[in-house]
C-alpha cells in the first residue's frame, strides 16, 4: 500500500477528457482507501482522491464574456486560456454504489468544512481518522463528497484548495482617484505589458503590534493572500485610521509608516507588510490604499466550478460519475455561489445546467469581491473590518427589483432563468446574517415596504437562534479566532438542520419532491421588524448592539461598470433598509425555524454579540458570534439579576419533563421534515446537557 502511494506522487495519474469537455485533464497525485477499506453501509468502501484539475476555455464563448480581464490572459496555441485549481474528492470505491449525487463544497478560503458540520468529523485539510470522518452520515448514503479550488489568493499551506489563475497583461493603465476623490497618477507600463491599479486593505489588531499583512486574515493563517505594493513611494498610496465604522479618516504622515518585507526587512519591488511607527493600537480601524501590479483574473473562479460540475455529470468521466450535482457554499463559499448565479454560470459552453441544487448557507444578501480587477476574494464585510468592498451590492433578490435611488432593475436570477439553468436553491441564514449580513434583503423590496413572493425553485429558511459558525458546547468567552466578547456565544448545534435539508435537496431534485415550506419572518405578520422595535427582554447589564449591518449603495469610480475600480475608498451612499427577527418574551428569535432550544428554552440564543472593552468600539458586533443568556434558575435569582423573564423553576418541575417537552419539540421538527428521524435521539441528549449546565 505504501510502495502504491509512492508511486502515486511520482507519476501523477492523467484521466483524459473528451475534446468537447472545457476540463482538459485531470491530475491525479493522491489516491488512498478510506480508513483502511472500512465499509459505510450499502456503498461499502470509500477512496480518496486528490490532484489539480486543467481547464482551456475560450475567451470569445458567450459563457465566458463576463469573466473579467479573460481577453488579457495569455493564450495556447488553439486561443484559448488554460488554468488550473485543486481537487479532493472522497467516492466509493465501486462506482455502482453511489448513489449518483455528488454534493460538491465551495471551500470557505481554501478549507474544508462539510464533514464537521454533516458527520461531526473533527476538521481537517486531509481527513484520515476516525474521528476526522465522524459518523460517516453523506458516506453511508452513497454520496460523492468533493471540493475544488475556486480562489486565486488563498494562502499557500499544505492541504488548502486553490485556483491557480492567469495574471491579466497588456492593458492601458485608468485614471484612478484615491482617497478623497484626487486623481492618482498611472504607473508607467513596462514592455508595454503590466497592469497597476489601487488595491485597498482595511484590519484591525487586538493588541499592539508594529507590523500586519497587507491581506485579510480572520485569524491565523486563515484568510487571504495579498497584492504586494508595487511603488513604496507612489503619491497614490495612503495610510489612515479612525476610530468606528463610518467615522472620519485620519490621514497618518507617510514618514510614520512603510512597507516592508514579510521578514521586517525593505523589499523594493514587492513587500507585503505595512508597518507603523510606534505600532498599530486594538480599537481602530486602519485602512491603506497602494499601488499593486498583476492582477490575478479571479473570475476564473466561476468558470472552475462550472465545468467541474459538468465534467463530473459526463459519461465519459472517470473520476466520479454523477447524475446530480449538488453545490455547498458557506458564508464567503455561499456569496460564491449567489454571486455565480448572477454572473449565469449555471450554463456551460454548451448550455448545459452545470449545478442541479445549491445550498447557500450563512451568506446573507451579499456577493463578493469575485470578479473585478484587483479581486481580492478573501474579502468580506465585517461588523468593523473588511469594510467597503463589492460585497453586499444591488441586486439581492432572486426577481427583479428596482433600486429607487439609482433606478436600476435587476434580479439574482435573471441570467440562469433565461438560459433556463435553474437550480432548486435553498437559502439557509441564521440570526447573526440578519443582523451583521443584511439577510433581510433577499426576501424584501429594496425600498423596504413590503415582503417578496419566491420563486418555485427556491426556499429560504431562518435558522432561528444559531450564529454563523456554531460554537463549541459549553461555551466559553474566547471564541475560536481569539477575540473577546461580553457575552457568552451562542452554541446552538446546526448540524442537523443540514443532514435533514441535504436528505430534502436530494429527493426534491431526484424525485420531485417538494421541500418543507420557507420559513422565515416577514414584515406583514411584524416578526421582522427594525432594530428599534425588537422588543428584547430588559435584561441587566445587556444592550442591543446600537447599529446593524447595512448595504450601501457604493461608487466604485467610472469604470466600475467595466469591474475595475478607480476609486478608493469608494464613495459611500445612502444605505438600503435592513430588518431583523422581532423575538418573543425569553429574547429567542420569531418567524423562522426553531430548535426545541427555543420552543422549550433554558436560555435566550440571540445572533449578536459585543466587543470586549478591552479590544476596543465595544458598542459594535463581534465577527460571527451570537450570544448566550441564561433565563433565571428561581423567582429569588431574577429578582438578584434584573431579569424580567420567567426563571427556570417556575416552568418545568424537573428534568424529566423539560426532556419530555424538548422531546415532543424534537419530535415535531421530525413531522416537518427539517430534523431526521435518527437525529431525534441525539438532539434530545443534547438536551439534557443543556439542562446539567444551566442549573448545576
Amino acid at each position: 500500500m505504501k510502495l502504491a502511494s509512492v508511486f502515486a506522487f511520482a507519476l501523477a495519474t492523467l484521466i483524459p477528457v473528451g475534446i468537447e469537455a472545457r476540463v482538459e485533464r485531470v491530475e491525479v497525485l493522491s489516491r488512498h482507501d478510506v480508513l483502511d477499506g472500512k465499509a459505510f453501509g450499502e456503498a461499502g468502501a470509500y477512496e480518496k482522491l486528490s490532484g489539480k484539475v486543467h481547464f482551456a476555455i475560450k475567451p470569445e464563448a458567450s459563457p465566458n464574456k463576463l469573466i473579467v480581464d479573460l481577453e488579457k490572459a495569455p493564450r495556447n496555441a488553439a486561443g484559448e486560456v488554460e488554468f488550473a485549481a485543486d481537487f479532493y474528492i472522497l467516492k466509493p470505491k465501486e462506482v455502482a454504489r453511489s448513489n449518483g449525487s455528488v454534493l460538491l463544497e465551495i471551500p470557505n478560503r481554501g478549507g474544508k468544512g462539510l464533514l464537521a458540520i454533516m458527520q461531526g468529523g473533527k476538521g481537517s485539510r486531509d481527513p484520515a481518522t476516525e474521528e476526522e470522518f465522524g459518523d460517516g452520515f453523506l458516506m453511508r448514503r452513497g454520496t460523492v463528497v468533493a471540493w475544488l479550488g475556486w480562489q486565486w489568493d488563498v494562502r499557500e499551506e499544505a492541504g488548502l484548495m486553490r485556483l491557480y489563475a492567469p495574471i491579466a497583461e497588456g492593458d492601458e493603465n485608468p485614471k484612478s482617484q484615491g482617497p478623497g476623490s484626487k486623481e492618482a497618477p498611472s504607473a508607467k507600463k513596462e514592455n508595454g505589458k503590466p497592469i497597476t491599479g489601487l488595491v485597498r486593505a482595511d484590519f484591525m489588531v487586538n493588541e499592539k503590534t508594529e507590523q500586519h499583512p497587507l491581506g485579510h486574515f480572520i485569524s491565523g493563517n486563515i484568510g487571504g493572500t495579498e497584492y504586494y505594493a508595487w511603488h513604496a513611494d507612489d503619491p497614490a498610496n495612503v495610510l489612515t485610521v479612525r476610530d468606528a465604522p463610518m467615522a472620519k479618516r485620519r490621514v497618518i504622515p507617510i514618514k510614520e509608516w512603510d512597507f516592508v518585507g514579510s521578514t521586517g526587512a525593505k523589499s523594493e519591488p514587492g513587500p507585503r507588510t505595512i508597518r507603523l511607527n510606534g505600532g498599530f493600537e486594538p480599537g481602530k480601524i486602519y485602512e491603506v490604499v497602494y499601488r499593486a501590479r498583476d492582477p490575478a483574473i479571479a473570475g476564473l473562479g466561476f468558470a472552475a466550478v462550472r465545468d467541474f460540475a459538468s465534467y463530473l455529470k459526463q459519461e465519459k468521466n472517470e473520476l466520479a460519475p454523477a447524475r446530480r450535482v449538488y453545490a455547498a457554499g458557506i458564508s464567503q463559499s455561499g456569496r460564491f455561489l449567489r454571486h455565480f448565479l448572477y454572473e449565469g454560470f449555471n450554463a456551460d459552453e454548451a448550455g448545459k445546467q452545470a449545478v442541479d441544487g445549491m445550498f447557500v448557507n450563512v451568506a446573507g444578501g451579499g456577493m463578493g469581491s469575485f470578479n473585478h480587477r484587483f479581486a481580492q476574494p478573501s474579502r468580506d464585510a465585517q461588523p468593523t473590518t473588511a469594510l467597503f468592498y463589492p460585497t453586499d451590492v444591488f441586486p439581492f433578490a432572486d426577481t427583479p427589483q428596482t433600486d429607487p435611488k439609482t433606478g436600476q432593475t435587476a434580479g439574482l436570477l435573471d441570467r440562469a432563468k433565461a438560459a433556463s439553468v435553474l437550480p432548486k436553491i435553498f437559502y439557509t441564514n441564521t440570526s447573526y446574517e440578519y443582523w451583521s449580513r443584511a439577510a433581510s434583503l433577499i426576501h424584501t423590496t429594496p425600498d423596504g415596504k413590503r415582503d417578496l413572493p419566491l420563486m418555485e425553485n427556491v426556499r429560504v429558511y431562518l435558522l432561528a437562534g444559531l450564529q454563523h459558525f456554531t460554537a463549541p458546547f459549553p461555551p466559553t468567552r474566547v471564541n475560536d479566532r481569539g477575540l473577546l466578547a461580553q457575552h457568552l456565544p451562542n452554541t446552538n448545534p446546526v448540524r442537523w438542520f443540514w443532514r435533514a435539508l441535504f436528505v430534502a435537496m436530494d429527493d426534491w431534485v431526484r424525485d420531485g419532491q417538494a421541500p418543507p415550506e420557507s420559513r422565515y419572518p416577514k414584515l406583514a405578520d411584524k416578526t421582522l421588524v427594525k432594530r428599534d422595535h425588537v422588543n428584547f427582554p430588559r435584561i441587566r447589564g445587556v444592550k442591543l448592539p446600537e447599529r446593524v449591518h447595512e448595504a450601501l449603495r457604493f461608487d466604485f469610480g467610472r469604470q466600475w461598470k467595466q469591474r475595475i475600480i478607480t476609486k478608493q475608498p469608494p464613495g459611500v451612499g445612502k444605505p438600503f433598509p435592513i430588518f431583523v427577527p422581532q423575538v418573543d418574551a425569553d429574547g429567542n428569535d420569531l418567524g423562522g425555524v426553531r430548535l426545541p432550544q427555543l420552543e422549550v428554552p433554558l436560555a435566550a440564543y440571540t445572533g449578536w454579540n459585543l466587543r470586549d472593552p478591552t479590544t476596543g468600539m465595544a458598542v459594535e458586533r463581534v465577527s460571527f458570534l451570537g450570544s448566550w443568556f441564561p433565563l433565571p434558575k428561581t423567582k429569588a435569582d431574577a429578582e438578584a439579576k434584573g431579569d424580567p423573564r420567567v426563571p427556570i423553576a417556575e416552568r418545568y418541575q424537573s428534568r424529566e419533563e423539560f426532556l419530555e417537552k424538548f422531546s415532543g419539540a424534537a419530535n415535531k421538527l421530525v413531522d416537518d421534515r427539517f430534523l431526521l428521524k435518527e437525529d431525534a435521539e441525539a438532539l434530545v441528549r443534547r438536551g439534557g446537557e443543556e439542562w446539567d449546565l444551566v442549573t448545576r
